[in-house]
């Protein structure tokens, strides 16, 4: 089946209201930019989807990224684990204005809630968070004389990821740091949208280097030469206002 999308905003097209987002990045390591400001100019064009849960490993930086999102007030909820990163302000006042929730996470927990949302598994223990805020409410349970605290799996309506190389048929490989939580989302979501620097035909990717296999894939929109949360917050750069993206 072939998987490519011809439109950014055909890609993100089907997010709707009230939707959890995974979106993949550690920083802007890995992050999907392109595909994330067109669900912004979906947003400013049409009014939604607003009213977004969006889980990801921070709350975003500058005024690009996950970070406009929650600018246009797209977002109604953060699980994450680092919501104060290098330049928060855009969650951090509207998280004291009380226009945001959050859900803090530690960041193995994190990953492992969504590998465990994509495996089927719909809890584990952890000892991490016990005895702490983080913990207070949760079940806990002694193994070996040690106490743990129950996690929840944690799944979503859609994933916004990015990758290296994609073939037609969704086999992706990523660049070094770039594949972080990106794996995990991919089978953790009801669907998966993924933007890829390299498209290839089916058979030009070798079988041992596929991370996540097509199988976890929905869609693949060819974006080229993908801009760099970090560069475009150098250069000071505010999406929508100020800057011409395409949307398609």
């Amino acid at each position: 089946m072939d998987k490519r999308i011809s439109t950014l905003a055909a890609a993100t097209a089907q997010i709707a209201d009230g939707a959890t987002v995974m979106i993949g990045g550690f920083g802007g390591s890995g992050a999907p930019i392109e595909l994330i400001h067109a669900l912004i100019d979906r947003f400013v064009t049409t009014g939604n989807p607003g009213n977004l849960t969006v889980i990801n490993n921070n709350a975003g930086n500058g005024h690009v990224g996950i970070a406009a999102m929650i600018e246009q007030g797209m977002v109604a909820r953060m699980i994450c684990s680092f919501p104060r990163s290098a330049d928060p302000v855009v969650f951090t006042e509207r998280y004291l204005a009380g226009q945001i929730d959050l859900e803090l996470v530690p960041q193995g927990t994190l990953a492992e809630r969504i590998r465990a949302g994509g495996a089927g598994i719909p809890a584990f223990y952890t000892p991490t968070g016990f005895g702490t805020d983080l913990g207070r409410g949760k079940p806990v349970a002694e193994f070996d004389g040690r106490s743990y605290v129950q996690e929840r799996w944690l799944k979503a309506d859609v994933a916004l990821i990015k990758a290296e190389i994609g073939d037609h048929l969704g086999n992706l490989t990523y660049r070094m740091a770039a594949r972080n939580f990106a794996p995990l989302m991919a089978m953790a979501a009801m669907r998966t949208i993924v933007q890829v620097s390299h498209v290839v035909a089916p058979g030009d990717i070798d079988p041992e280097a596929v991370i996540t296999p097509g199988i976890f894939v929905d869609g693949i929109i060819h974006v080229p030469d993908p801009a760099q949360e970090e560069e475009l917050n150098r250069a000071e750069a505010r999406y929508p206002e100020g800057t011409a993206w395409p949307t398609s």
